[in-house]
């Protein structure tokens, strides 16, 4: 893989290499990305931006032929639907996933298998201070699939009350999810299902952003032979 084009916000003109601490790239940075696709012309927009500004980076890169791989949450369910009209229109395929490390892919998989047999269950993710929205879009992925496998059902005391606002967690369906932000967190997340007399705790840890580079690289592959929009690295995983 090769290298054509890098945005920044707050480095444009920089080398990337330089900026990154990794020697001289001969690529400089720029905040345009209609440049960035112009002058780089490459066939992956890779997005790990933010919730406001994804959308709109992502329609330029379709609309210029280029196919997203987007890591970053925020989209809700019509934005992605529209998008995957648009790369079906330019007969290309594109990638969103809530997280690109294996593991946790692999744990919101075997969450969903479990709870058809544990339907009690709550989610507690935990990230870095900075992150911008709660819960994370794994938590929400997460989510979604337990709620495929498993009927609606109100947990805890039905007269259970809270002495303070928001101890309880987001509900969903149910269940309940807990978002956890503090420095010195990367990206964690546990599943705990509870049955009679047992609990089954599913965790994650990515301990540094390096975790989700394998399914980055799997990601910009799978795209080269794909048309319409994925979301969810599970779908091009063989599980």
């Amino acid at each position: 893989m090769i290298l054509t084009a890098a945005l920044s916000r707050t480095q444009a003109g920089k080398d990337v290499g330089i900026v990154n601490r990794i020697g001289e790239w001969g690529i400089s940075l720029t905040d345009s990305v209609e440049d960035a696709l112009e002058q780089g012309q490459p066939d992956v927009w890779i997005d790990f931006t933010t919730p406001e500004q994804v959308k709109r980076n992502v329609e330029l890169a379709i609309d210029a032929g280029v196919r997203p791989v987007v890591g970053t949450s925020g989209l809700t369910e019509e934005e992605i639907k529209q998008l995957d009209e648009r790369c079906r229109e330019q007969g290309i395929g594109g990638i969103i996933a809530p997280n690109f490390a294996l593991g946790a892919v692999l744990m919101m998989v075997f969450a969903s298998k479990a709870a058809k047999y544990l339907p009690d269950v709550e989610v507690i993710e935990m990230h870095h201070d900075q992150k911008l929205d709660a819960p994370s879009g794994t938590a929400m992925k997460t989510a979604e699939l337990i709620s495929r496998e498993r009927e609606e059902k109100k947990q805890g005391h039905p007269e259970e009350k809270e002495t303070l606002e928001g101890a309880r967690g987001g509900y969903r369906d149910g269940f309940r999810i807990h978002s956890v932000r503090l420095p010195g967190l990367v990206a964690h997340q546990e599943v705990l299902f509870g049955g009679p007399g047992q609990l089954l705790t599913l965790r994650h840890d990515s301990m540094n952003r390096e975790s989700f580079m394998p399914g980055v690289k799997l990601a910009v592959e799978e795209v080269m032979n794909r048309t319409g929009l994925i979301y969810g690295l599970e779908n091009v995983m063989d599980l």
